[in-house]
């Protein structure tokens, strides 16, 4: 994996905790609420997406704040993006695509990258990076389970983190799958319940998300 560069430990845990809620802000004013029902239902982790102004500064409250939560960036676009969300404490980048230069940028900064995928060839260019942890992505729109064992098959070495269309419906079995080193998901994390503040209700849900991973333990 990229880790092998040193930031191994990043998707271990990662894979400890088998669920990555993936986050969208719109005020940076949600983000310490929303890290800390994430920590109260069991989750410390996060990846803020930078599809708002506001995920920048998010990243940096909660990395200040609290230092025991995972925090990443996610739909990092260009090598600036990821510049900008490792300044703010962002400790990996996911990119809905391999894009070269995002990869580049991370590498070269010892920062864990984890692209995404969703054919062989896109695959073997992330190989041909040396990354071997990669998004499967959007999962469900691309065929879900199925399509990932079949397309997981000739890559021995690599391990999924699966996001789009994950939901508690499916991620028991996705993370059964011995491929797979975690799911990304957003229905505990849903913006409606981020700018109602129903924080309880997001503490809740992950909850449950963390229930499902407990269960998960034999995996095929």
């Amino acid at each position: 994996m990229n880790d092998i560069r040193g930031n191994r430990a990043v998707t271990d845990r990662m894979g400890e905790l088998k669920v990555i809620p993936v986050v969208v802000l719109n005020s940076a004013e949600d983000a310490l609420p929303l890290a800390e029902a994430l920590l109260e239902g069991g989750l410390p982790c996060a990846e803020i997406t930078f599809r708002t102004e506001a995920a920048e500064e998010s990243i940096r409250r909660i990395s200040r704040a609290l230092p025991e939560m995972l925090v990443g960036a996610g739909t990092v676009l260009k090598p600036d993006q990821a510049a900008r969300a490792v300044a703010a404490g962002a400790r990996f980048v996911v990119s809905p695509g391999t894009n070269p230069d995002v990869v580049r940028y991370c590498l070269e900064n010892d920062v864990t990258v984890i692209p995404g995928v969703c054919t062989p060839t896109d695959i073997e260019t992330a190989l041909g990076m040396g990354l071997e942890a990669l998004k499967f992505f959007p999962a469900e729109a691309f065929g879900g389970l199925k399509t990932l064992k079949a397309l997981s098959a000739p890559y021995g070495a690599v391990k999924f983190f699966p996001t789009g269309g994950i939901s508690l419906a499916n991620l028991a079995d996705y993370l059964a799958f011995s491929k797979v080193l975690a799911c990304g998901g957003s229905w505990m994390v849903k913006p409606d319940l981020i700018q109602a503040g129903d924080f309880a209700e997001i503490a809740r849900l992950t909850e449950e998300a963390v229930a499902i991973t407990h269960n998960t333990d034999c995996r095929i």
